[in-house]
């Protein structure tokens, strides 16, 4: 390709709407433009990009035996009804009626559509197992787009549904989806990590995710480089400290804290660390119906957060209390309130119930109490479990190491439905006995379109994109110094170019007429791996400039020998290990 006869529109500058390394590049090096929040056009570059990242997604679904099909994208919404998310996928759901009246939506997912394809058209164990995917437009109607394509509204993805006779066979096909997952992000160049996850509102029993690592990520994850255990944080247990909760050896006091409303602050103004603090997080419980089921406190150790998904699978759903809500049930508030003397049930990390003589809330503004003692100061929590968000050097669970804690953004997804879906449809099947059975079913998916930003979020410098070879727009290009000025380097420029092409190289020609440095810029940016420039001072050697996007410096190569050279640095790559 000539980018005389392509379009490249590169900026100097990022818009302002731009949050974060992937959205500035993709924006700055044209990649693509914004039309609304959250829905994006993929400009030229940015389209081989996702092209590339598709094609490999999509031969090794096909390696791994998945079957391709193309599901559309508006669906009745009487299917939505039939599986019961009508009510309860949220508002990102985007909902809509057609000219009749009839509810539809603009599918994020497929599970009931391919759901009901098979209810039809699959009858007897003989056909299963069976596995259908799609790499196609999803659309959810975020509250708060943002990060660019990372998390947008209308995005590409590639949604894969099994079908099994039992729950073995769907392990084997959750195993191969594991491995096939494993070589298409190895294939894409991508330091990656998969770690075991919360099934979230997709249901089912066993899930993971496939995560970028990237310090920008949304995620926290939790690993042990001893054992290799990984986990997103909001599923890895915090083990129980294993230590007896020592006697108390202080008594209990009142003490003002006048603004001290912060963990920090008040173990700063008692001169203790802020282990030592207790704080209560107070929640206000609902029923399953939805309805308001009075407060409760969770007790948190001062350095901990509370991790909202294992809170949920304990006491329910909940939201966080209001100050008034706080102030009315505890006459108190924020900031100083505590589990001393409340009528409401109070729940207990496992790292609170094991301390003795701390400090927390006195339930009286201004104040604290020094010296608090379970048994003795206030009846020992109603309920002792893992609240709390894991931190690194935590014992790893799988009790073979310690915790550290990597950033990740979220790019595959895999999961054990089993049969929650297929049950809400009647999904059925004859076993060989003739009886009727409910099938098992997996579903997995990559976001095809974030891995573009993932990527850029973990690949790039100062000077823009740094692709790896896999997905970058093009393999090479060739960078002409004087393309229109000079006849020996346009003449070079152009066979090298033909050459290149010959031998199978996806290579673009940049042949406009711009200063040396603008070519450089522009090349630097869109992240092409390795750059051949032309010049009359090489030529007259015989050679090429090369640079690769990351090396420090050019290197001369001969002009006979560059082919040979750049096939090696090209099978030369090896993506990063998986660990």
């Amino acid at each position: 390709m000539r980018t005389s006869d392509y379009f490249i529109s590169t900026l100097k500058e990022a818009p302002s709407e731009a949050e974060v390394v992937s959205h500035r590049l993709m924006l700055r090096a044209g990649l693509i433009k914004r039309l609304a929040g959250g829905i994006y056009t993929w400009m030229p570059l940015g389209l081989r990009v996702l092209r590339k990242v598709e094609a490999i997604v999509r031969e090794e679904m096909n390696r791994a035996g998945a079957i391709e099909v193309s599901m559309p994208a508006v669906q009745p919404g009487e299917l939505w009804r039939e599986s019961g998310r009508w009510e309860k996928y949220g508002p990102e759901l985007l909902r809509f009626k057609d000219r009749h009246q009839r509810d539809f939506v603009f599918g994020p997912t497929h599970e009931e559509v391919i759901t009901d394809i098979v209810r039809r058209e699959i009858r007897s164990y003989r056909q299963l197992p069976m596995h259908f995917y799609q790499i196609q437009i999803k659309f959810r109607d975020e509250i708060r787009p943002r990060f660019g394509v990372m998390r947008g509204r209308e995005f590409l993805m590639k949604d894969g549904y099994s079908f099994h006779a039992d729950a073995a066979d769907l392990e084997r096909e959750y195993q191969n989806m594991f491995e096939t997952y494993t070589r298409i992000f190895t294939r894409l160049g991508l330091e990656f990590r998969a770690v075991s996850a919360d099934t979230g509102s997709i249901g089912g029993t066993g899930s993971h995710e496939f995560h970028v690592l990237a310090d920008s990520g949304e995620d926290a994850l939790a690993y042990c480089p001893e054992s290799g255990y990984a986990a997103n944080v909001e599923l890895a247990e915090a083990l129980s400290p294993g230590v007896s909760r020592p006697a108390a050896a202080s008594p209990l006091k009142k003490a003002p804290t006048p603004g001290k409303t912060r963990c920090v602050d008040v173990a700063a103004f008692f001169g203790v660390p802020v282990d030592r603090i207790v704080k209560a997080v107070a929640l206000a419980r609902r029923t399953e119906d939805g309805e308001e089921n009075g407060l409760a406190l969770v007790l948190l150790r001062g350095d901990h957060e509370l991790n909202e998904i294992k809170t949920r699978k304990i006491i329910g759903e909940f939201r966080f209390a209001r100050d008034d809500e706080i102030t009315a049930a505890l006459g108190c508030q924020p900031g100083y309130i505590g589990p001393a003397g409340v009528g409401i049930p109070v729940f207990a990390d496992r790292s609170v119930a094991v301390m003795s003589d701390f400090i927390c809330g006195a339930n009286e503004a201004e104040y604290h109490l020094t010296g608090v003692n379970f048994g003795r100061d206030l009846p020992e929590p109603e309920h002792i479990a893992d609240f709390r968000d894991v931190v690194a050097g935590d014992p790893s669970p799988d009790g073979k190491g310690r915790l550290e804690i990597r950033r990740g953004i979220e790019v595959g997804h895999i999961f054990q439905l089993r049969t929650k879906y297929a049950e809400a449809l009647n999904c059925a099947y004859l076993d060989e006995n003739g009886q009727s059975r409910i099938m098992e079913m997996g579903c997995y998916g990559i976001g095809v379109s974030r891995i573009v930003g993932a990527a850029i979020e973990q690949n790039n410098d100062e000077k823009g994109i740094v692709f790896p070879a896999p997905i970058a727009p093009f393999e090479v290009c060739v960078v002409p110094m004087g393309y229109v000025k000079s006849e020996r380097v346009k003449t070079a420029a152009d066979a090298l170019y033909a050459h290149l092409r010959a031998a199978g190289f996806d290579v673009l020609l940049d042949d406009r007429d711009e200063r040396p440095g603008v070519l450089f810029a522009d090349m630097d940016l869109i992240g092409i791996p390795h750059r051949i420039v032309v010049g009359e001072r090489g030529l007259a050697e015989n050679k090429f400039e090369y640079k690769g996007r990351s090396d420090a410096e050019a290197k001369m190569i001969s002009t006979s020998e560059i082919e040979t050279f750049l096939k090696e640095r090209l099978c030369a790559f090896s993506p990063p290990p998986v660990f």
